[in-house]
């Protein structure tokens, strides 16, 4: 007999969680425990539900309640992240993923969202919106170049004769000074510094920071997170001047290379863009193919999903507004709303 139980903060479960994720060819960076703490940080309630088999760990299944009057009530595996949904066996997985529902029924949230990457044999309704993007990295800088699309390799090549320099720490101020100026621009909330400084104290060195400069002065930053020889550049962004300098091709053609030569990354994961995107098409233009996520929905008190796609008609007087904040004033509200927007 299968048991589901629910993974606490200080449980002494959490490195055999851990262990059991890193053990399941679907697992990801996003199903790790230490995501509970992230979201705790954040305010939001964890349900990280794993069943045992005599017991030890055979599935888990990371949940977070994300609730707002603004943007809904929502059972999201998982928020803030790329990928989610249950991991194990197939029976397992299906029992796992009625607990969740019935969790969700118990809470009387909205909806509940599973962020798959593969399509599921389950009956729940499946809803296409997003790609993600992924490569091989190459043995070394040269081929890593050569490996990219030519017209994208011409502007690599562009910004390698830009005198821009890069460092590799983890100092949070420049990172969040070019990040949150490069979220305003686009008219989107940023998050707290707080929340990257609890990414890093999770994760650790798992969590690290490639910021780009020019005379000094950082153009264009991302925090990146790697995983199981793979590297995830998550955070990333840059101040006006980046697009002139081609500081952000720079910045993730330097990152390909460390994580090659200094991290022993075989991948590179480039995260996931709305479909026919600007983002998308610029993944693209890296001469990666995109792989569609089959994110996966069950409604329980609402009739629809909601649509918090910055493409939403209703956005777009808030989007311009906010473009035009002063960068201090951005990041001073920004935190309020950004941490419901997962």
């Amino acid at each position: 007999m299968y048991q589901v139980a629910v993974l606490t903060l200080n449980d002494e479960r959490i490195a055999e969680w851990d262990k059991f994720v890193k053990s399941c060819s679907d697992g990801s960076f996003f199903h790790l425990a230490g995501w509970q703490q992230v979201l705790a940080d954040l305010g939001h309630q964890g349900f990280y539900l794993y069943a045992t088999h005599q017991q030890k760990i055979v599935g888990v299944l990371p949940l977070a309640r994300v609730k707002s009057r603004l943007f809904g009530d929502a059972l999201v595996s998982t928020p803030f992240c790329v990928y989610g949904g249950a991991l194990g066996s197939d029976e397992v997985k299906r029992l796992l993923e009625q607990s969740a529902m019935t969790l969700a029924n118990q809470l009387g949230v909205h909806h509940l969202e599973l962020r798959y990457r593969q399509p599921q044999n389950n009956q729940l309704t499946t809803r296409i919106q997003h790609a993600t993007f992924q490569c091989p990295l190459a043995e070394n800088d040269a081929e890593i170049l050569a490996g990219i699309k030519k017209k994208q390799r011409a502007v690599i090549r562009q910004s390698l004769n830009q005198q821009l320099s890069y460092t590799l720490d983890n100092e949070i101020d420049d990172f969040y000074q070019t990040y949150s100026t490069s979220v305003r621009n686009l008219g989107t909330p940023v998050f707290s510094r707080k929340y990257f400084q609890s990414l890093q104290n999770v994760f650790g060195d798992d969590a690290e920071i490639l910021t780009v400069r020019k005379n000094g002065k950082p153009v264009s930053s991302v925090l990146s997170f790697y995983y199981q020889g793979q590297v995830l550049p998550y955070y990333g962004g840059g101040i006006s001047d980046a697009r002139d300098l081609k500081s952000n091709d720079f910045m993730y053609y330097q990152l390909m290379c460390h994580a090659k030569a200094d991290k022993d990354c075989g991948s590179f994961d480039f995260g996931r863009s709305k479909l026919e995107s600007g983002a998308y098409s610029y993944k693209k233009h890296w001469g990666m193919v995109p792989q569609e996520l089959h994110y996966q929905y069950q409604l329980v008190n609402a009739k629809a999903l909601p649509n918090l796609s910055p493409n939403n008609p209703k956005y777009q007087l808030f989007i311009k507004l906010w473009q035009r904040l002063p960068l201090k004033v951005s990041q001073w509200l920004g935190p309020a709303l950004s941490r419901y927007l997962g």
